[in-house]
């Protein structure tokens, strides 16, 4: 059985589990996997996102940080356009804000996800 996979991260077999003493945590990308674990000698980050989440960030997944940035930027900016443009076609501020809205979610998720792709395949690409 082979320990490490095409990604270089190490795969502790299940009778091993038990043994150590492993902390299940919902941070970073599982790459298909049903639950994900941190433990020192199972993955190791160069900064703990536990102790200092930004840092982790920058460092170890700037993916998300790119793609949330993104996500923001984009999405502020089309809510704006939009609350503007339906404003001055007339439309009352609640439909004007919830048109508002809509589209800056789809706009901001969409430009996230776009991002954090890319950044993705580029991070891959540095291995």
């Amino acid at each position: 059985m082979e320990f490490v996979d095409i990604d270089g991260n190490i795969i502790v077999p299940k009778a091993v589990r038990p043994i150590v003493d492993l902390k299940e945590t919902f941070l970073g990308g599982k790459k298909g996997a049903r639950r994900q674990y941190r433990y020192g000698t199972v993955h190791m980050d160069k900064v703990d996102p536990l102790k200092n989440p930004l840092g982790h960030l920058l460092v170890d997944a700037p993916e998300y940080l790119a793609g949330a940035a993104a996500a923001v930027i984009v999405g502020r900016r089309v809510v704006a356009a939009v609350y503007s443009r339906r404003k001055k076609e007339g439309k009352s501020t609640r439909d004007a804000a919830i048109d508002a809205a809509v589209a800056g979610y789809v706009a901001g998720s969409s430009a996230g996800n776009i991002i954090f792709n890319a950044a993705s395949s580029m991070k891959k690409v540095g291995k």
